[in-house]
């Protein structure tokens, strides 16, 4: 899928640390680091808004897209 997040760059940008990051808007550090390496299959939109809260940031500054063909094909039945 070619959606990336993005929130590690954020961070950064801001001088932040991920842990005090995790305190602020109630998730645990473990939560947060799935979230930022991009192994999670998705996000609350009220995590979401804390994140962007906490941040001061849109979502689009916490996720990427680049346009990928084979995302307009129909889901495959499990």
């Amino acid at each position: 899928m070619p959606i990336r997040v993005t929130l590690d760059d954020l961070i950064v940008k801001k001088g932040l640390k991920a842990r005090d990051l995790a305190q602020e808007v109630g998730l645990s550090e473990t939560q947060l680091s799935l979230f930022r390496s991009g192994k999670v299959k998705g996000i609350r939109f009220r995590t979401l808004a804390k994140l962007c809260a906490a941040l001061e940031c849109k979502p689009r500054d916490l996720l990427d897209y680049e346009f990928d063909p084979a995302d307009l094909e129909p889901a495959e039945e499990e």
